[in-house]
């Protein structure tokens, strides 16, 4: 079965970034955007990831909009940023999704609905971290990870399941000590991501409150959102609402506001 070690060595092996997708986000990081934009011009794949994705219906764009420097325009700079780490997903994401109900069509979803659902609170927090902002990519990239590591023992997984009627954020931690959170930490710091981003995403759990009160109101508002969107009938169906266990008592103080938040479109 799957260890500790297991998803150590994966994590590890997480390939570096290619160089175009790389000096695209270094100039996004410098707030570059006009020069990011010629760069990525220059990557097919990118270029087509980033033009289907803000053509989406979620979105809302009546025309299609297909001018790289007019779409890092429209997401601005810390959506932009979020924007390359969810496309650096699909780089590592598997062809085929053998333990998750999901496709590379239902993960673009999953993405594009967390991004900017947590763009909107971030704006209602007024709150303009791009750091912050692409924090929302690491619970995808942490379920990538456990599809890899636990897809190649599907059956014992399942048998587990079925018998036992253990959820996958259990069975990761009895095989391996560790969480889906864990799992987010450990990306984070393979991404040289900021340790406020690991705490805040570790804190989202509900169970793992942080004492620096700013972390820990943007926990409380992730632990919401990461709730809100594994819960819809899509996200059950892939068994991805597993890894949240909703905790009523640690946001009950941001329950009300978020829900109003989530109502207006």
């Amino acid at each position: 079965m799957v260890t500790k070690n297991d998803i150590d060595i994966f994590i590890e092996k997480i390939p570096p970034t290619p160089k175009v997708l790389q000096a695209t986000m270094i100039l996004v990081n410098n707030g570059e955007l006009s020069k990011a934009a010629k760069i990525a011009q220059s990557d097919l794949a990118l270029k087509s990831y980033l033009i289907n994705l803000v053509n989406k219906p979620i979105y809302g764009f009546r025309t299609e909009v297909s001018d790289i420097g007019q779409i890092f325009g429209i997401l601005g700079l810390p959506a932009s940023q979020q924007t390359l780490y969810n496309y650096m997903l699909t780089l590592l994401s598997p062809k085929k999704w053998e333990l998750f109900k999901l496709n590379e069509k239902t993960f673009g979803e999953l993405q594009a609905h967390l991004s900017l659902k947590w763009k909107k609170i971030l704006e209602h927090l007024d709150i303009k971290d791009k750091e912050v902002e692409s924090a929302i990519t690491l619970l995808p990239a942490s379920i990538i990870v456990a599809e890899a590591l636990f897809s190649n023992v599907k059956k014992d997984v399942d048998l587990l399941r079925s018998v036992h009627h253990l959820d996958y954020n259990t069975i990761l931690k009895r095989l391996c000590g560790t969480s889906i959170f864990d799992i987010c930490v450990q990306i984070a710091n393979k991404w040289d991501m900021p340790e406020e981003i690991s705490e805040i995403v570790y804190s989202s759990s509900g169970l793992n409150p942080s004492s620096n009160k700013e972390i820990d109101i943007l926990a409380k508002w992730m632990h919401l959102l990461l709730f809100y969107e594994l819960s819809k009938p899509m996200f059950v169906e892939a068994s991805l609402n597993d890894f949240i266990d909703f905790q009523i008592d640690y946001v009950t103080d941001i329950y009300e506001e978020f829900s109003k938040l989530m109502e207006i479109e």
